[in-house]
């Protein structure tokens, strides 16, 4: 393993990571309002959010770029807050990850809360309780299982998540490389198949393991 493989192993897995937890608590609230309250617009909302799932992934980075690129007014604005560009950075493959992977984040969830009997809740809120501390309570624990497969479904797509990241990111080395675009860099390289079946194999390891931790544990949140 090169310095650099090592380096886009480690980057994948913080971009991933880093997507999940910012999908997740929109994916949630969003899904709770969608399911239990009317919502004006509520089809063309939704075909929004689930627009990337079918919309090419370079389509969306192109998107994104003129969005959030340097001379853009999301760019500017982060650029201030924090002194550099949102594209062609780290923080720019994040934000491509969290775009691309939201709907396989977001549906899991809105079909677990989907499956929740209204009752309950009313129940809690009859007793005293506000609707806060019952979607904490009551609603979230329900439809656990279903967050945890959001979560596995987001970070296995945020790993492979190649369009859009290039298109947002960049391919730099030691600073945006993920590993599909070590991999697709590898490729083009001479005597680059090595490399390139290397983290072909560690992507897989990885999706494997997160799947089978998911298994384990929606079992046990089931089983709770």
């Amino acid at each position: 393993m090169t310095p650099l493989e090592w380096f886009a192993i480690g980057l994948s897995l913080r971009v991933a990571l880093a997507s999940v937890l910012l999908t997740l608590p929109v994916a949630v609230a969003v899904a709770f309002c969608l399911v239990r309250y009317r919502v004006r617009g509520r089809s063309v909302l939704e075909a929004l959010l689930m627009a990337p799932l079918v919309v090419p992934p370079l389509v969306t980075g192109y998107l994104l770029l003129v969005a959030v690129g340097p001379n853009s007014g999301l760019g500017t604005f982060f650029r201030a807050l924090t002194g550099s560009d949102l594209a062609f950075s780290a923080s720019g493959a994040v934000l491509a990850a969290a775009v691309v992977s939201f709907p396989l984040v977001y549906r899991p969830v809105k079909t677990a809360i989907e499956g929740i009997d209204p009752r309950y809740a009313l129940v809690s809120r009859s007793l005293g309780v506000g609707r806060f501390r019952t979607f904490l309570r009551v609603t979230l624990p329900l439809a656990w299982p279903g967050v945890l497969s959001g979560v596995v479904l987001g970070f296995a797509r945020s790993l492979g998540e190649f369009g859009a990241t290039i298109m947002v990111a960049g391919n730099i080395p030691y600073r945006t490389t993920t590993v599909p675009l070590a991999i697709f860099s590898a490729f083009n390289q001479r005597d680059g198949e090595a490399a390139a079946a290397r983290l072909v194999l560690v992507s897989l390891g990885i999706s494997v393991v997160a799947l089978v931790a998911s298994e384990w544990l929606s079992r046990r949140a089931r089983r709770a």
